[in-house]
């Protein structure tokens, strides 16, 4: 779930200020009470966890052949009360990191009059209104268009589509429903014709990227490079779609 907190600004508002008020940047992210429960959740299964690594340690030893019984025993050594504390304790911390990490993952989406910010892993990129022509999700992205139609942005977005469009209508930016370019996407197939020089490889290493020997952070860096000869990449199902900026 998300939520929008006003925060002031020194320009006129958009459509929902009043007169005379400073303008009221829209911010979208999970509230912090959806963030306090889904760290309880996951302490919670943490613990959970640990209380069953706990039978199980306790079920190997009885037995008089079954694999990890030298770390079952040493487990079980651990007198109670405290093999019983420990094991909660360290179930439930590491399912609150995960929670945390997990939120610290999340997409944030600040728009005002003056510019739209995104916000991840506690990184804000800002976007000027200039800059930022048109703004629509596709599928689970929010992506920022220039004049050029060229991609300003593409990030992972769980965020609600409505309120998205929303925030960014009532701030005077053009939002469309859905990607208006999407017709122009070509599948991309090794030896591509018609690309800039170098994108061909580009796309090979980031083919590569995209299954189980790359990451993530590399197929973002291929498309950047990408975006530099001009080539806008789009992703469905780990093929890569290709269109040119005019």
């Amino acid at each position: 779930m998300d939520i929008e907190k006003p925060q002031p600004t020194t320009r006129p508002a958009g459509p929902r200020a009043e007169p005379g008020q400073p303008a009221r940047p829209t911010v979208l992210a999970d509230s912090s009470a959806v963030v306090a429960a889904v760290c309880v959740l996951f302490a919670a299964v943490g613990a959970g966890l640990g209380w069953l690594v706990r039978l199980l340690a306790k079920w190997l030893v009885t037995l008089e052949h079954a694999p990890w019984q030298g770390p079952a025993r040493l487990l079980t050594a651990i007198p109670e009360p405290w093999l019983t504390i420990g094991v909660l304790s360290v179930g439930a911390a590491l399912g609150l990191a995960v929670a945390l990490f997990g939120q610290h993952e999340e997409l944030a989406v600040s728009v005002s009059d003056d510019e739209v910010v995104l916000t991840r892993r506690a990184k804000p990129r800002a976007f000027s209104r200039e800059a930022v022509h048109r703004a629509f999700r596709d599928g689970k992205e929010l992506v920022l268009l220039g004049a050029d139609t060229a991609e300003l942005a593409r990030e992972g977005c769980s965020l609600n589509a409505q309120r998205l469009a929303e925030a960014f209508r009532a701030h005077g930016y053009a939002w469309s429903d859905g990607d208006p370019h999407v017709d122009e996407f070509r599948r991309w197939v090794p030896d591509t014709p018609g690309l800039p020089v170098g994108a061909n490889a580009l796309f090979t290493a980031r083919e590569r990227a995209l299954g189980k020997s790359g990451t993530a952070e590399d197929a973002r860096e291929l498309r950047d490079e990408l975006a530099r000869l001009g080539v806008v990449v789009r992703d469905k199902d780990k093929r890569q779609f290709w269109r040119l900026v005019p």
